[in-house]
């Protein structure tokens, strides 16, 4: 095999192994279910392609209809890995892709001209790639956290690792924190309103002030 086949079979199987190697798995998977719950699982573990759904959305969305925490959790978490895998191999491929290149140079960008946004994570590097995606926030899923990763100079494989673990843990914890908050709504409906209530205040809280420095940072910068 010269050289120029050689470089073509690899190009071919960066290309596709992660996309048959994720329908394949999730397909799999959901045919363990029965009736409707493997349209249910599907449509769960699709949706997650498509913000502003998150893992904070998505896991206890599943649960509540009846799939087990930890399928949900290591499903999620299994579409980070192979967005993760398809970017390390096909990064410059996918900035061609409509709306993923958008968004993937939006982000290239936003690292390369904000003082703040991601720069906590390169002191840290594997730990702060890893904390990245663990924490169940908008934007910060296998796709955002390889391209952070390329941007602080880590090396594929270590940015794959450290994002793998990162969503497996994080994705672990919302699913049985979800799980939790189900067995108390169904066990004492006022005290599960209650953190409910308290989560959704938090989260008002956090977004405000996320936003206000947003806008401080660009009233400085005009």
């Amino acid at each position: 095999m010269n050289d120029e086949r050689k470089k073509w079979v690899i190009e071919t199987f960066h290309l596709t192994f992660p996309v048959v190697l994720g329908i394949g798995v999730v397909s799999f998977v959901g045919y363990v279910f029965v009736n409707d719950m493997q349209g249910k699982y599907w449509s769960f573990v699709s949706a997650y392609f498509f913000p502003p759904l998150g893992k904070e959305t998505i896991i206890p969305a599943g649960i509540l209809v009846g799939i087990h925490p930890l399928v949900m959790a290591l499903s999620i978490a299994f579409v980070d890995f192979i967005v993760a895998l398809f970017l390390i191999w096909n990064y410059d491929l996918a900035k061609n892709i409509p709306l993923i290149g958008t968004f993937m140079k939006k982000v290239e960008s936003i690292g390369k001209t904000s003082s703040n946004k991601y720069s906590w994570i390169k002191p840290l590097r594997f730990i702060g790639i890893m904390l990245f995606v663990m924490i169940p926030f908008q934007g910060s899923g296998g796709m955002v956290g390889s391209i952070v990763g390329r941007l602080i100079g880590m090396k594929p494989w270590t940015t794959l690792i450290s994002i793998t673990l990162g969503a497996v843990i994080g994705c672990t914890l919302v699913a049985y924190f979800a799980e939790s908050l189900k067995t108390i709504l169904l066990q004492n409906l006022n005290a599960g309103l209650i953190i409910i209530a308290s989560i959704f205040i938090i989260g008002i809280i956090i977004y405000l002030y996320r936003r206000n420095n947003k806008k401080k940072k660009q009233e400085f910068i005009q």
